[in-house]
């Protein structure tokens, strides 16, 4: 068969990345783009430093805040994973710094340092990364709240990891489409899982027909991807597929307006899978009144 060498890779990855008790599902029935898409999005997922790692999201007080595994320890880290006080993160505005605990080895961006600023994610940036033996926190802001997002490849979530299950490959659900910009500077309010309510760029919608019917959905400007990203609900929401509503990415539009609207690469929210993410919520408007039978499934795991 043609494919093979590739599917068996595609394979070999799986076993790799996810590392638990979950044997890996047959290989997929698809394009192969379509079929390496889905290799990706499980290292995104379930790989070391995927959203099943998420071990903890600690809001930071003014001043200092004391962080270790000791019961005490106002951001409480991991059982086991870190020193009982492995240091202390002063919040000062909406700026943090770590200074270690002595006798604490700890990185941030690979560099070992004893007292360091830490930088935010604040207007897409790329955030610091402290660690601290196998933790890997980072600063995350949220409106006029600063977090502590902590990662562990050891957390029971992705340990016990069940794996990701779509719906088959339908190109039915590859839908031609136009983009309609609107006028520069726009914004939407999109709210987030936490109750905050953020203004993101939106530089149009995009604009499909099904079943004879004209359907839009808005979209957000992805400064990582460089596309589109649309926030989607449909009749399948908390049916067979995440009840909040999935993600999806368009292919920026040609000098035509034309663009492809691919529902096989539908996929859940981090909060499908951990309860330390900051989800963004699809808006009201991008609620389809119809099932959309095309990409990922609801995930069969639990979490906290």
């Amino acid at each position: 068969m043609r494919n093979a060498p590739f599917l068996l890779l595609i394979l070999a990855v799986v076993a790799a990345v996810v590392g638990c008790a979950h044997k890996p599902d047959p290989a997929p029935i698809g394009p192969a783009p379509w079929i390496a898409w889905r290799s990706n999005r499980l290292v995104s997922v379930a790989g070391t430093n995927g959203w099943t790692t998420l071990a903890g999201l600690h809001w930071l007080r003014e001043g200092p805040n004391t962080i270790g595994t000791a019961d005490a320890s106002p951001i409480a880290l991991p059982p086991g994973s870190a020193p009982p006080v492995a240091g202390i993160v002063t919040r000062t505005g909406m700026l943090a710094r770590f200074k270690a605990a002595r006798g604490v080895v700890a990185t941030i961006d690979g560099a070992e340092v004893s007292e360091a600023a830490l930088r935010s994610d604040a207007g897409n940036a790329e955030p610091s990364v402290l660690r601290i033996d196998d933790l890997s926190i980072t600063v995350i802001q949220r409106g006029e709240r600063l977090g502590l997002r902590v990662r562990d490849p050891k957390a029971p979530t992705r340990l016990n990891f069940r794996g990701l299950d779509y719906y088959d490959h339908d190109p039915r659900w590859r839908i031609e489409g136009r983009f309609e910009a609107s006028a520069p500077g726009r914004t939407l309010a999109i709210d987030d899982v936490t109750g905050a309510v953020n203004q993101e760029r939106s530089p149009g919608s995009v604009v499909f027909t099904l079943g004879g019917q004209e359907h839009r959905l808005e979209a957000l400007s992805d400064e990582e991807t460089h596309d589109l990203f649309i926030l989607f609900r449909d009749a399948t929401a908390g049916e067979t597929t995440y009840g909040a509503g999935r993600f999806l990415h368009v292919a920026l539009p040609g000098a035509d307006s034309r663009v492809v609207i691919d529902f096989n690469h539908a996929y859940n929210p981090p909060c499908a899978f951990t309860g330390f993410a900051t989800c963004p919520v699809p808006p009201r408007q991008n609620w389809l009144p119809f099932p959309i039978e095309a990409g990922e499934l609801k995930y069969r795991g639990d979490h906290p």
